[in-house]
């Protein structure tokens, strides 16, 4: 059965799976440094209360035997090692069976944090690295021929991906049919970077012409991923281009960075043969159990494509959705409804016994969002910061942060080293709390160059209303556990 094989490919594996390992490495490392105040057992949603309602069944979890915090940041301990092992090409040296095993053992642990994880983890980038991670499983090392079957599925995959992304803009906001959208996304995207300010000044004929470009290529030259050689090359090159310019323009975790890894095993091996100074093995293996195993994983992924499938074709798409625990074939999209207007939520604090009108607040600081007017938006991605995140939903609906927002404050009054972490920076020390704090609303939206220019300032903002009113230990409606 040597069509189930194409040494063709040697390098984009080689490329792709080490890629792969660095997305991994980075998830474990945003899984370790940031559960405990967000998961842990004193998290602000803490896994043991999760456990203890949804079965196993459910959302299969290592955890569900057993957790601890302990136990939690040892999965992440053991999940960075393989990573990082997986990265310099250790995997590549053990028999095939060694290798499935580790993947095998990146997959798990993985898939034990995201199905505890809640809204933390409720983004489709989770499940995108899910599936992307469990079919890596089955590529096999440097001394096993690349499987034709699996590098089909990785390239269904990435079809699905852009496709899905495509109709539901289609489907979704107006904006993207008179090809509005990007006059506001670029300034109310999630988690705007660097250069976003400088995207949102581009003419607004540019921004017609970037959403053009992104329909073509996720409504039409997607198709090429599923033809033959050179077309295929050509359309994963498109989408590693059009994901780049998406990596610079906004920080959206690995989710792009990801998407362009996926584009690499679709490329012609022979096109890196220049860039990677590494010569494949001249005698390639192709064990015929691991070929018997290829033909049910791809059985398999056809059987559970259906759910997806029917879902693409579907007037009420959903968008980031899994039809099975384990989050072997989901279904994807993003941006569907662009917001027109920036809203978001800042948290202050006070020393004040008594706040009244002339009461001085000081604010905290994220990491990433917008605060600070003058402060210029950071670089973040790959990297994932979840409590950002979840502040910009809230920022768009309060409905977002009712399990966890009221906690939080709480936190802050409680001077938790923990939760203060999370934050770029704290107007009070940890042994010093504040008595009041609140989170209040306000607009924000970048300045003109003129603005910018005169002040220094990427944005300006007014108070819009008191999303939570001040609130001390003594007052909160629940103290945190």
């Amino acid at each position: 059965m040597d069509w189930l094989s194409d040494p063709g490919y040697w390098h984009s594996r080689l490329v792709f799976t080490r890629a792969l390992a660095l997305i991994y490495l980075v998830a474990f490392t945003v899984a370790l440094t940031q559960f405990r105040p967000l998961l842990g057992e004193r998290g602000l949603t803490p896994i043991p209360r999760f456990l203890a309602r949804v079965p196993f069944r459910r959302s299969p979890s290592l955890f569900s035997w057993r957790y601890s915090d302990r136990l939690f940041a040892g999965v992440c301990w053991v999940g960075i090692a393989l990573s990082a092992l997986t990265l310099v090409g250790v995997p590549d040296r053990l028999p095939l069976a060694g290798w499935m095993l580790v993947w095998f053992a990146l997959w798990a642990l993985y898939l034990s944090i995201v199905n505890v994880g809640q809204t933390w983890y409720g983004f489709g980038w989770e499940t995108l690295l899910l599936e992307a991670g469990f079919l890596a499983i089955f590529l096999g090392p440097a001394h096993v021929a690349p499987p034709v079957l699996v590098l089909w599925l990785l390239r269904w995959l990435l079809f699905r991906l852009e496709f899905g992304a495509g109709l539901i803009k289609m489907r979704g906001d107006r904006c993207w049919r008179d090809l509005t959208c990007l006059e506001h996304h670029h300034e109310t995207q999630p988690m705007p970077g660097p250069l976003s300010w400088y995207f949102h000044h581009l003419p607004k004929p540019l921004h017609k012409v970037e959403v053009v470009v992104n329909h073509a290529m996720q409504l039409v030259l997607v198709f090429g991923l599923l033809l033959p050689q050179p077309v295929a090359s050509v359309a994963a090159l498109l989408v590693i281009i059009t994901q780049g310019y998406l990596v610079v323009s906004g920080n959206f975790s690995w989710l792009n960075a990801l998407t362009l890894v996926l584009a690499i095993p679709v490329l012609d091996g022979r096109w890196l043969d220049a860039v990677v100074p590494v010569d494949p093995p001249t005698d390639l293996s192709s064990p015929a159990w691991h070929q018997v195993l290829t033909i049910a994983l791809t059985a398999l992924v056809a059987v559970l494509s259906v759910g997806p499938v029917r879902n693409l074709l579907s007037k009420r798409q959903a968008m980031n959705a899994s039809f099975e625990p384990l989050h072997l074939v989901n279904t994807y999209g993003a941006f569907g409804s662009i917001t027109r207007v920036r809203h978001e939520v800042v948290l202050s604090g006070t020393d004040d016994p008594a706040p009244g009108p002339e009461t001085v607040w000081r604010e905290y600081e994220f990491k990433a969002k917008p605060g600070d007017v003058h402060r210029r938006p950071p670089q973040i991605a790959p990297y994932h910061l979840r409590l950002d995140w979840l502040m910009w939903f809230v920022a768009i609906n309060p409905g977002y942060g009712d399990r966890w927002l009221v906690p939080l404050l709480v936190r802050l009054l409680e001077g938790d080293r923990a939760t203060l972490k999370l934050l770029r920076s704290s107007p009070f020390p940890p042994q010093a709390p504040p008595r009041w704090v609140r989170a209040s609303v306000y607009r924000y939206r970048y300045t003109t160059p003129a603005e910018r220019r005169a002040t220094g300032a990427w944005w300006t903002r007014r108070h819009v209303n008191d999303l939570v009113r001040p609130m001390s230990l003594e007052s909160s409606p629940s103290r945190a556990r």
